[in-house]
């Protein structure tokens, strides 16, 4: 097992030294330099040197890389040039909302897909089966942000539940609190959570189909399991591994892939950030934003190798 994560842990690292490099140089490469950009074509000349001075693009680039990537180190970020404040202090504030937004859509998801997988697997080729792949096609077919659209006027305008969007906060100070912050939430989690359950769903039932044919499955049922045991206790963990990559990849497109729909919500999270501060040409916000999103990508499928490790010991001593 040492070795295993020792490799991983390596690759991790050179992972996300590589998407640093990548970040920074995409605005290295942009026309001009980030002050021009940022100021516009009637910037006047003495305005676009003070910005490339408290942007320290008076410096050269390998310096100011350095000083970038020592600074995320130590949990030291610049000033975003829109609101005045530390991109770390923002974003934290920010994935206050979008993180239980992920979370809370990755749950409804995989409760949802793993409930409809196995019983479309157990029901192979009769109506059940037909129904999910048939729904889950659609779920497929539809993008969440018209999901979206459908639960506000459903539960917001019609049944009128619901608030059709905003965020309540999680302090009761501020008339918010655990209950009013999680009704907030919920639409936006199942306008997210229906798309990928969806994929997951499928994805499932054909994991659990081809393992439920291995001759193991048969010794199981001769010892005398009935179809139901022989399913939980051994068919699906073992159809787990291309379920967990999938699961990984879905929590990870949850996190970065909220921008529509917290924009269809009006949430104040990460993917609003990222939406304002493109607006304003922050380009120091964007740099940070799209760091961190890209590092919680490697994070998530490091820990996924981790998690086939622990579903499949015969993974631990391969070149996986």
């Amino acid at each position: 097992m040492g070795p295993f994560l020792l490799r991983r842990l390596l690759t991790f690292v050179a992972t996300l030294w590589v998407a640093s490099v990548v970040v920074f140089s995409v605005l290295e490469l942009l026309p001009g330099n980030a002050a021009e950009v940022i100021l516009g074509d009637t910037a006047t000349p003495e305005s676009l040197a003070a910005l490339q001075t408290k942007l320290g693009l008076d410096r050269p680039a390998l310096q100011r890389y350095t000083e970038w990537v020592g600074g995320l180190l130590h949990g030291q970020t610049a000033r975003s040039i829109s609101y005045d404040t530390p991109t770390a202090e923002l974003i934290v504030e920010r994935l206050q909302v979008t993180f239980p937004l992920a979370v809370l859509s990755m749950t409804l998801s995989v409760t949802l897909a793993l409930s409809l997988g196995l019983f479309a697997a157990s029901r192979h080729n009769r109506l059940g089966d037909v129904g999910v792949m048939a729904a889950s096609q659609m779920g497929i077919a539809i993008p969440n942000f018209w999901f979206a659209i459908l639960l506000i006027l459903l539960f917001a305008v019609k049944l009128q539940w619901v608030s059709a969007g905003g965020f309540a906060g999680w302090s009761e100070d501020d008339g918010g609190g655990l209950w009013p912050a999680v009704q907030s939430l919920l639409l936006p989690a199942v306008a997210l959570a229906l798309v990928q359950a969806a994929i997951l769903a499928r994805v499932t039932r054909s994991a659990v189909l081809e393992v439920m044919r291995e001759d193991f499955v048969r010794t199981a049922r001769a010892k005398g399991l009935t179809r139901r045991q022989a399913l939980w206790r051994h068919v699906l963990r073992n159809a787990m591994i291309p379920v967990l990559t999938i699961m990984g990849l879905q929590f990870a497109n949850l996190i970065t892939g909220t921008i529509v729909v917290e924009n269809v919500f009006v949430l104040p999270g990460v993917g609003r950030l990222v939406f304002q501060a493109i607006s304003n040409r922050d380009l120091v916000v964007v740099r940070d934003v799209v760091m961190l999103l890209a590092g919680v990508v490697v994070v998530v499928n490091f820990v996924v190798d981790v998690l086939y490790a622990w579903v499949d010991p015969r993974l631990r001593g391969s070149d996986m």
